[in-house]
C-alpha cells in the first residue's frame, strides 16, 4: 500500500519544481494539471461531452482552454457545467494511477487541494511556499499574465498562510538545493514511519 502525499500550493511557489524533486527521489507523481491536459487532448475523455456542451471550445479534435475561459466570461453557470464533466474524469485518472503505481510514496500535485477537500484523500499534505513578493516576481517574470490576472487567481486560491497551517509538511522553495534538502527529509521521515507501522 502507498503512502498519499499531497503537494499543494499557490501560484507561483514553486510546486512543479518541487513534484520534480519528489521523483528524483523515487515517489510517483500525479499532477492534476497534466491529466486535465491528456483529458482535452485529441482522443481524451473529455472531448466528447465538451463537444456537447460548449461546441465552440474543441478545436481540431482538442478542447481549447481559452474557449472554454470565454464561455465562463459568458456566463458564469458555465464553471459548474464544465467542473460536472472534468471532476470525475479527473478522479478516474488519478484511481488509474494509483491502481498501476509501483512506488512507495505516491506524490499528488493539486494546485487546489485544500479548496477541493482532497487534502481529505491524503495521508500527508506538503505546501510549498514562498514570500508574497518573490511569489509576485516570479509569476510576472513568466510574462504569461498581467498584475491584474495574478491578483485575480491569487483571490481565488486559499491564503498561503492558511495552507502552511493546514500542511503536515511545508518546503520553503528560495533555492532549488534548499528545496532538495527538505523533500530529502521529508522523504526519509515518511520512508521511517511506513517501515516502523
Amino acid at each position: 500500500m502507498s503512502f498519499k502525499l499531497g503537494l499543494t500550493g499557490s501560484i507561483g511557489m514553486g510546486k512543479s519544481t518541487t513534484a520534480q524533486l519528489f521523483v528524483e527521489v523515487g515517489c510517483g507523481l500525479w499532477d492534476a494539471d497534466a491529466a486535465v491536459h491528456r483529458l482535452y487532448d485529441v482522443g481524451g475523455a473529455a472531448v466528447s461531452p465538451m463537444q456537447a456542451a460548449f461546441p465552440e471550445a474543441v478545436i481540431d479534435g482538442s478542447v481549447s482552454r481559452d474557449k472554454l475561459k470565454e464561455a465562463i466570461g459568458r456566463d458564469s453557470s458555465a464553471l459548474k457545467v464544465i467542473e460536472e464533466i472534468v471532476h470525475p474524469l479527473v478522479a478516474e485518472d488519478r484511481a488509474a494511477f494509483i491502481a498501476s503505481a509501483t512506488a512507495d510514496i505516491l506524490v499528488f500535485d493539486i494546485p487546489l487541494l485544500f479548496e477541493t477537500g482532497g487534502n481529505e484523500a491524503m495521508d500527508a499534505v506538503v505546501c510549498v511556499s514562498i514570500s508574497a513578493e518573490i511569489q509576485r516576481e516570479r509569476v510576472l517574470a513568466r510574462g504569461t499574465m498581467t498584475e491584474a490576472q495574478f491578483e485575480n487567481i491569487r483571490a481565488k486560491q486559499m491564503p498561503n498562510d492558511e495552507k502552511v497551517f493546514k500542511s503536515d509538511y511545508v518546503v520553503i522553495t528560495d533555492t532549488l538545493d534548499h528545496a532538495r534538502v527538505q523533500v530529502e527529509k521529508i522523504v526519509t521521515t515518511i520512508r521511517g514511519q511506513m517501515t516502523n507501522a
